[in-house]
């Protein structure tokens, strides 16, 4: 089912979203719904490894998001399916006159499912007044995978965040219990931002989460495999294995080496949290 939500009035700024479910047909993960309204789409189901992954490549054309603006997207994974969200290229929270702007994200994982939600960089302009939340519920026996980096400033350019907020939430729950919740918020120029218990004076954070039904067993082979890898621009990391879920974090200055060296986690963890080899999505190569 591909089809549009009873359509709106326009208005100053773009209130989009985005709903997706996934379903288990035999052997094989489908998109069963598929519904947006404003500039959020998924243009077709993709399958770079067979039947039993969907790949979804989320489209956000304007490519930044303005003061005003707030998106939604949510996606259910039925039981027993697995499915693969990612972006084509960085997300862009552009300088505001004073409007916030809001991005929420609301992910189900059903009972025996699996889902991998891997977007690329946010690149947070100086004066961008933002509040971005991520909301995932997993079934007893279901997996997950998720990463988010998130980058103060346009480094290239020379800017650095010394105006506006930024606003986070992080929130996973298992069969209703709670396995991990993060909120956290600062201002340009924030003394957090320098603080070596905060940011460091450092640009770019990035978080990986992975939580599965046999992670406890699992987690000291895995945590020696990964804490063997390092980033390769040097930048701080760790990595920690918590009640249910575990953790890597990098802190520096380089988006793509965050990027890189979670792709790299993700190809040890890919294996022991979803039961398939790493494949890179293709997108991440254009």
């Amino acid at each position: 089912m591909n089809s549009r939500l009873p359509s709106v009035q326009p208005a100053p700024a773009w209130h989009a979203e985005l709903h997706l479910a996934f379903a288990r047909a035999g052997g094989r993960t489908v998109l069963r719904d598929n519904r947006h309204c404003g500039p959020l789409r998924v243009q077709k189901a993709l399958y770079p490894e067979g039947e039993g992954v969907c790949q979804a490549v989320v489209l956000h054309p304007p490519s930044g998001i303005a003061g005003g603006d707030h998106l939604l997207i949510s996606a259910t994974v039925g039981a027993g399916a697995h499915a693969q969200l990612t972006t084509p290229g960085a997300g862009k929270w552009y300088r505001s006159g004073g409007a916030e702007a809001s991005q929420r994200i609301e992910l189900a994982v059903e009972e025996g499912a699996a889902l991998e939600w891997l977007p690329q960089e946010s690149i947070v302009f100086d004066g961008a007044r933002a509040h971005m939340e991520t909301r995932v519920r997993l079934a007893a026996g279901s997996r997950f995978i998720g990463w988010d980096i998130l980058c103060l400033g346009r480094a290239a350019a020379g800017e650095h965040f010394t105006h506006g907020r930024f606003d986070l939430l992080c929130r996973i729950k298992r069969d209703g219990a709670p396995l991990w919740l993060e909120r956290g918020g600062f201002d340009g120029a924030d003394p957090m931002l320098a603080s070596p218990a905060g940011w460091a004076g450092h640009s770019v954070g990035g978080t990986l989460l992975c939580a599965f039904p046999d992670l406890p067993r699992q987690a000291a082979g895995l945590l020696e495999a990964l804490r063997a890898i390092a980033p390769d621009d040097g930048a701080g990391h760790g990595i920690t294995a918590l009640p249910g879920v575990l953790v890597a974090r990098y802190l520096g200055d380089n988006s793509e080496a965050a990027r890189r060296w979670l792709a790299r986690l993700w190809q040890i963890l890919r294996p022991a949290c979803c039961g398939r080899p790493a494949v890179p999505p293709r997108i991440w190569n254009t």
